[in-house]
């Protein structure tokens, strides 16, 4: 009796490349890779709409990509009331970090040779 199988070696390709980023004069750094199951609690997360899943989904994914020293600094200015971060740079923010852990940058659609 023959079986199907497949092994998938060790999980997939990992990044060795230092992630991090700036806000307000502060760099925060990043874990070098995500696991594939924050990514997919993200997407499930933001499908569903529900404004407290999301805030739960944003700030958990904030907590499994930022090493623990930068994820408490970040915590703290996301509390600041003199440094403003507003919802549409916390979206930047986490749209960047999930095009760099995919390894699938969200671009627009490219223009045609013939410029249509």
């Amino acid at each position: 009796m023959t079986t199907r199988f497949k092994d998938f070696g060790t999980g997939g390709e990992v990044n060795s490349t230092p992630l991090s980023f700036k806000l307000h004069g502060e760099e925060f750094h990043c874990h070098k890779n995500l696991q594939g199951k924050a990514l997919l609690d993200m997407a499930t997360s933001a499908g569903k709409g529900d404004t407290n899943d999301v805030s739960y989904t944003v700030t958990n994914f904030f907590s499994k990509a930022l090493v623990q020293e930068s994820y408490e600094r970040f915590l703290k200015l996301l509390d600041d009331p003199e440094k403003i971060v507003t919802i549409e740079s916390l979206g930047e923010i986490t749209a960047w970090l999930v095009e760099e852990y995919s390894g699938r940058p969200t671009q627009g659609p490219e223009q045609s040779l013939s410029g249509q």
